[in-house]
């Protein structure tokens, strides 16, 4: 596989290994092999293992001395629960955008849901949707905070949402639901409206692994699966 220019190699490793686990190719409890995945990206051992270290870290991967990485189970609980962190931590941040009433940064808001508007039907809703977030998470998160939110959105891959713009317009009322709290002050608000989009997107995303065949649908029985 060509290397990715202007990406990290441990990013692309993680990135990799995530899409093989939602692809169905790594299950839980599957070893991860590291010299089958260097030798598919190209890569030497040296970003494996730091990608390894940053999957264990959030929650993906499990070493064990001397036998290597294991998928940490992966079920419908935990793709909520990443979805609900990452919603927690990214209210925090719109919060703290309420608080500060930048006019600017508002300014800026209000363009991308302009533009958003303006193609809620196409792959052309996704990026000004990713900028919004990127504005208030980069402006009003600390290294700390923003490490964290990085950290949990392991399971929701930038490439995996323009395909899906059924879905566009619930996540175009949650964010307009962002930006109202902050243009109005409201942190309490704020925090609701990215609670209500995380949960937005686990649905789709939980609909899409049912449908591949990675997750059994809710209440399924497990016996034979």
């Amino acid at each position: 596989m060509p290397k990715k220019y202007g990406v990290k190699e441990k990013d692309l490793v993680v990135s990799h290994v995530v899409n093989l686990i939602l692809t169905g190719k790594l299950r839980s409890g599957d070893r991860m092999d590291r010299n089958e995945i260097a030798q598919e990206l190209g890569l030497s051992r040296v970003p494996i293992q730091e990608a390894v270290v940053q999957l264990e870290h959030d929650g993906i991967l499990s070493t064990q001395y001397h036998r290597g990485a294991y998928v940490e189970p992966f079920d419908e609980s935990v793709v909520r629960e990443h979805h609900e962190i990452y919603g927690m931590l990214s209210g925090i941040a719109s919060a703290r955008a309420a608080a500060a009433q930048n006019p600017e940064h508002l300014r800026q808001l209000d363009s991308l849901l302009k533009t958003m508007r303006a193609n809620v039907d196409s792959r052309a809703f996704q990026e000004p949707a990713f900028q919004f977030r990127v504005l208030i998470n980069e402006a009003y998160s600390g290294p700390r905070l923003l490490a964290a939110i990085e950290g949990s959105q392991a399971f929701l891959p930038r490439a995996f949402w323009p395909a899906y713009q059924a879905d566009h317009p619930s996540l175009l009322r949650s964010l307009e639901a962002d930006f109202d709290a902050i243009r109005r002050g409201d942190g309490e608000a704020a925090r609701a409206a990215n609670a209500e989009r995380a949960a937005v997107m686990a649905r789709i995303m939980l609909t899409e692994l049912v449908r591949r065949g990675v997750l059994r649908p809710s209440g399924a029985p497990t016996d034979g699966f």
